[in-house]
């Protein structure tokens, strides 16, 4: 992988050969958009085409991780700084590429995760207001090279996403931020895709969800096709 600028080459990773970043699928949005369902019907949707396929999520996809998404997300939890907060997540994510998704990939597995960098960038860089180039040069770290070649966003405004929310649970630490907040992540969002056109597509997450699930999945489909 070849870093972004001079400034950050020294900690850029880069894949090991035999990581196929083409399987590589995330699915990312603001709050209550609707990540979790559609990832999940995207990993069935790929099982039944016979691809041997790996779901996960950040923060949490792995044992370690799931102790950090507890200090991160519950409310009960100390909140932490927003560097803090930044490190935690670094953390979760260095475990999770090389305990989870690094192996999966190299033994020829699609991928598909609930949130990865790019929900980083939207959070701690837009929503905290963590300089950007710092995020993105800790995140190269953390990754080792590792990134998605097909992400979807889904987009909707946050009131309407933190209203599905509310309606169904009491929300964590993120969920219950200020709307100004959630407002930052969603622009963060949009500014990402807008620099990675051909890597991010943005959906309309206010859609029926089959309908969703299929646009999702026939993307997907293309892309794996074609990435053979």
């Amino acid at each position: 992988m070849v870093a972004r600028n001079e400034g950050r080459a020294s900690i850029a990773g880069s894949p090991r050969a035999g990581t196929d970043m083409n399987r590589f699928i995330t699915i990312e949005g603001v709050e209550g958009a609707g990540k979790t369902t559609q990832a999940a019907r995207l990993a069935d949707a790929l099982r039944r085409d016979g691809h041997d396929v790996v779901l996960t999520r950040e923060p949490g996809g792995t044992e370690l991780g799931r102790s950090l998404r507890s200090l991160l997300l519950d409310e009960s939890s100390l909140a932490p700084t927003p560097q803090t907060e930044l490190l935690l997540y670094l953390a979760d994510r260095a475990e999770h590429v090389e305990r989870l998704i690094r192996p999966a990939l190299e033994r020829g597995a699609v991928v598909i995760a609930d949130r990865f960098s790019d929900s980083m960038i939207a959070y701690q860089g837009h929503g905290r207001g963590v300089a950007i180039e710092t995020v993105r040069g800790l995140d190269d770290f953390a990754r080792g090279g590792v990134e998605p070649a097909l992400t979807f966003v889904l987009d909707l405004p946050p009131e309407d996403g933190l209203e599905r929310i509310r309606a169904t649970r009491s929300g964590d630490r993120l969920e219950n931020e200020d709307i100004e907040f959630h407002r930052r992540v969603r622009s963060g969002f949009q500014a990402i895709a807008a620099e990675n056109p051909e890597r991010v597509a943005v959906l309309d997450a206010r859609e029926d969800v089959s309908t969703l699930a299929g646009r999702i999945a026939d993307r997907a489909r293309a892309h794996l096709g074609s990435s053979k």
